[in-house]
């Protein structure tokens, strides 16, 4: 028997395939089990035509290929020429064993990608389950960026063949890529980030309040809802948010390239957090992923590790605005259907943005707002206080004057973004301060005696629920972090209770 290794996709995560073979007396017959798809069966026939086409006599046996484990179902063609190698070097030393093999066969031989390809081996290398890959020569140039794998890539069938049984005259070898982005190392974990801010917070004249609300949001990835009269700057600053967000480690850049994968783009490798902005009138499926037959991932699951931004949140449908409380809350969303679960990580920052009324010009001092009070009262309704309570940062924008002018550009605030990261790594956190559990606030939000007066002041004036409490010691926190304080003092906490909802 011998055997080689694959993948199979499962959601958004490769599950390893054994792919054994074993040429056995009997009938000759070629079987594949271990709950193959019908593009893995149809293998059968490529594998069959390749091999003959290039000179190789089928034994007068059985050939049976299993793939294992048995009760995945496993899809894909790239499991072509790991089955057209078994076969080949049945009778020969070659030791396939410790190799992953991907290639979609053509009837001559010639060795082709597939679009599974590419999430397939960025979701393996991520989980350090691979060393040594043999893959279509024209995927090289896209999978080249993944570090610390060996890629060999190949042509044709019988490049392969011949690799196995010592010649290597006929295939390229991809050397091991090195991350080169700025980083820094804290208890041996690399974090990178990038210097580029293609849109600039030096463009957004006055707003201070809000520009704060933005620093503190990206340095402890606090969810905020900006709300303000239609051109104050809402979604200005909510799009240059994106590229001040902290670093990334090596294993969530191999994650955002994944994701980058399976929506169909060319992944970049850059250190910049995904951003996904969908329109208001985006269908709960598009939203949270789904599909009569196959579970494909949402927008929310391609926000992972990144920023999702709702414009006009009010607009957005009443049923996909109570669904984002869970993944919002849990950090990841199940999607059940008769043929698949799948469940998807859902750890990003929520930025939203909203008029006071459905004219806008609710808050204005120069234009008169057009709505009753019923409008106003029907329009606010639609975003319920279970949702809002999962909002750390509330911000009313303020008018704009004319004397307004640019104060900080996004540099400075990176930097200060940077400087937080590092304070809450350095005090042994393994998630950023928005995303800490009840167990880890009590461990690293510690207040003191004042700011812990203050506290409870607050809870009894202003009637907070739990989850309230929690995130104004996690906004807390995280200006502590930027005050560089290791404790949350009185001024922390009344600038957190600043930015809190007002029912």
């Amino acid at each position: 028997m011998k055997r080689l290794q694959c993948a199979t996709l499962e959601g958004i995560e490769s599950i390893p395939v054994s792919v054994e073979s074993t040429l056995t007396k009997g009938l000759p017959s070629f079987t594949i089990v271990g709950m193959a798809s019908t593009a893995i069966n149809e293998a059968r026939e490529r594998v069959k035509s390749a091999l003959l086409a290039n000179a190789f006599v089928f034994p007068p046996k059985r050939i049976t290929i299993n793939l294992s484990p048995s009760d995945v179902n496993k899809n894909g063609s790239h499991f072509d020429l790991g089955i057209a190698l078994l076969i080949a070097l049945d009778n020969t030393e070659a030791d396939l064993a410790s190799w992953y093999v991907f290639g979609e066969l053509g009837l001559d031989g010639s060795v082709k990608e597939n679009a599974l390809l590419y999430p397939l081996v960025l979701s393996l290398a991520n989980s350090a389950s691979m060393q040594k890959v043999l893959v279509p020569k024209e995927s090289l140039s896209k999978i080249k960026n993944i570090p610390d794998v060996e890629f060999i890539g190949i042509e044709h069938l019988n490049d392969a063949i011949a690799f196995f049984k010592g010649d290597s005259k006929k295939v390229i070898r991809q050397e091991t890529a090195v991350i080169t982005h700025p980083h820094y190392e804290i208890n041996r974990t690399s974090y990178y980030f990038q210097k580029h801010y293609p849109i600039d917070f030096i463009d957004v004249k006055g707003q201070e309040n809000a520009k704060r609300a933005a620093l503190i949001s990206a340095s402890g990835m606090h969810n905020i809802l900006l709300e303000g009269s239609p051109g104050s700057g809402k979604s200005m600053i909510a799009k240059r948010l994106h590229y001040i967000l902290p670093p990334v480690t090596a294993d969530e850049l191999l994650d955002i390239a994944k994701l980058d994968a399976l929506d169909g783009v060319e992944p970049h490798f850059t250190p910049l957090r995904p951003f996904r902005s969908p329109h208001h009138t985006s269908t709960p499926a598009s939203v949270f992923g789904g599909g009569s037959y196959k579970a494909q991932i949402g927008e929310i699951g391609l926000a992972h590790n990144g920023m999702l931004f709702f414009d006009e949140l009010p607009h957005f449908q009443k049923s996909v605005l109570e669904a984002l409380r869970e993944p919002l809350e849990d950090k990841k969303i199940r999607i059940s259907r008769v043929n698949t679960k799948v469940e998807y990580p859902t750890s990003f920052l929520f930025v939203a943005a909203m008029n006071p009324c459905p004219c806008g010009n609710l808050l204005s001092t120069t234009h008169d707002c057009r709505c009753s009070e019923r409008e106003i009262i029907r329009y606010k309704n639609r975003l319920s206080d279970p949702f809002l309570d999962r909002i750390d940062l509330y911000v009313q924008m303020q008018n704009i004057q004319p004397q307004d002018k640019a104060s900080i550009d996004s540099e400075t605030l990176h930097k200060e973004v940077l400087h937080a990261h590092r304070r809450q790594i350095q005090r042994g956190q393994k998630r950023l301060n928005g995303q800490l559990d009840d167990s880890e606030i009590e461990q690293y939000c510690q207040l003191d005696t004042a700011a812990q007066t203050i506290m409870e002041q607050a809870i009894l004036q202003y009637r907070l629920s739990f989850r309230s409490i929690k995130k104004v010691q996690k906004v807390a926190r995280t200006i502590a972090d930027l005050d560089d304080k290791p404790t949350i003092t009185s001024t922390h906490i009344l600038e957190a209770l600043g930015f809190r909802r007002r029912p």
